[in-house]
């Protein structure tokens, strides 16, 4: 029998979470208010959205995500296999790699396969002049405005974006688009005000799609994403559910939780007030007690880190855990919960748990990391329309 532990996809959750991004762009582009934010004011146009698939779907499975996201616009993700697994899945439409290609020999690949690249360092521009391509790549020009990771400072934009436009007339780039990150769009409200003023000044009357929008500024500043004739937005966490912002979840902008944690109690241990309990013998019986534990550990990629206290649930029922969680398991207060027994599933994260936006607080750090972190060597059972499929 298989380790009793299971990590639930539900591709139902994906589209609805892409539905509710595509409602904020609809509901914008009826209320335009872009030039608040440094855009300049102009009718609202057409908005697409890249669904953001790196990191293997941020652990949901690339596959399983290309069914989830089969209404996007494009899919993003970072190097070239991702974008070949994507073809072999069957998804036809404009693919983007997020950091661009890394080496002169992936281009023709990228070309055969229809890849969009982000062009932010002149070396891959140099790369392009060397190239013999069957075909002209379509290219969005990546601006650093404060973000200071990728990109081309505003004054040497120019420089770069000529020596596109001089490879566009040679056959070897075909649309030029514009692209930045924001650093702070999930901080205080107008953190993106300076950042999207740069942006717009420095691109002009270049003509070319845009692309600003992570999922924070999706959700903070939807009207940024209607600023232009064409423009590209590229949410990632909260299309698997989650908040990209601190103290909330994603329930509250009407999302939905695409995973699902689960591990079933492998023993149920009777201690008495002032026994301890786990490793560093961390947590101390306040009282006499029942403890649960829980298949599962930080090898399977949940947080070391998560405190007593961290929630869980058992069979409905909120309870915590209770001492430091190990490699192969962790360990919760049953006292909530009288009639758990030997077998139970106690959901960590999930559909009829917490949040793991909670969990991920409880632990000091982000959704995001829980995710990407699951183990492969967790079972994943994919929901399609309510049918549960093991992968």
């Amino acid at each position: 029998m298989p380790r009793p532990i299971r990590a639930v996809i539900s591709q139902q959750a994906m589209s609805h979470n892409l539905s509710v991004i595509r409602q904020y762009l609809d509901n914008a582009r009826q209320a335009p208010e872009a030039a608040a934010h440094g855009a300049p004011a102009t009718s609202p146009g057409a908005t697409h959205i890249w669904a953001v698939i790196k990191a293997n779907a941020y652990g949901h499975g690339l596959e399983t995500a290309i069914g989830g996201f089969a209404q996007a616009d494009g899919l993003a993700m970072l190097d070239l296999q991702e974008t070949l697994r994507a073809r072999q899945a069957g998804w036809q439409g404009p693919l983007l790699m997020l950091e661009g290609f890394f080496e002169a020999q992936d281009l023709p690949e990228l070309v055969k396969n229809r890849v969009v690249s982000s062009i932010h360092h002149p070396e891959q521009i140099r790369m392009l002049q060397a190239s013999t391509l069957a075909a002209p790549l379509d290219v969005f020009l990546k601006i650093n405005t404060g973000m200071n990771r990728l990109g081309f400072a505003p004054q040497q934009f120019g420089e770069a974006h000529q020596a596109l436009q001089a490879l566009q007339q040679q056959g070897k780039v075909g649309r030029i688009g514009f692209m930045t990150h924001f650093a702070d769009a999930d901080g205080a409200h107008g953190a993106v005000d300076a950042p999207a003023q740069v942006f717009h000044e420095t691109v002009g009357q270049c003509q070319g799609s845009i692309s600003l929008c992570n999922s924070a500024a999706v959700l903070r500043y939807p009207q940024l994403a209607v600023s232009a004739a064409d423009n590209w937005v590229r949410p990632g966490i909260c299309l698997y559910g989650s908040s990209p912002f601190a103290n909330t979840t994603g329930e509250e902008f009407g999302l939905r939780q695409t995973m699902t944690l689960q591990a079933r109690l492998l023993s149920i241990q009777n201690i008495k007030q002032g026994q301890s309990v786990g490793y560093g013998s961390t947590y101390t019986a306040a009282r006499d007690m029942r403890i649960g534990v829980v298949a599962c550990g930080y090898a399977d990629g949940y947080p070391r880190s998560a405190p007593s206290g961290t929630p869980a649930w058992v069979n409905g029922v909120a309870t915590q855990l209770a001492g430091r969680v190990s490699m192969d398991m962790l360990t919760i207060d049953l006292d909530p919960v009288p009639d758990a027994a030997v077998g139970d599933w106690v959901t960590l994260w999930g559909n009829e748990g917490p949040h793991i936006d909670e969990v991920a607080a409880a632990a000091g750090t982000i959704a995001y990391e829980l995710l990407c972190a699951l183990a492969q060597r967790v079972p994943v059972h994919v929901e399609y329309s309510g049918e549960v499929v093991e992968k």
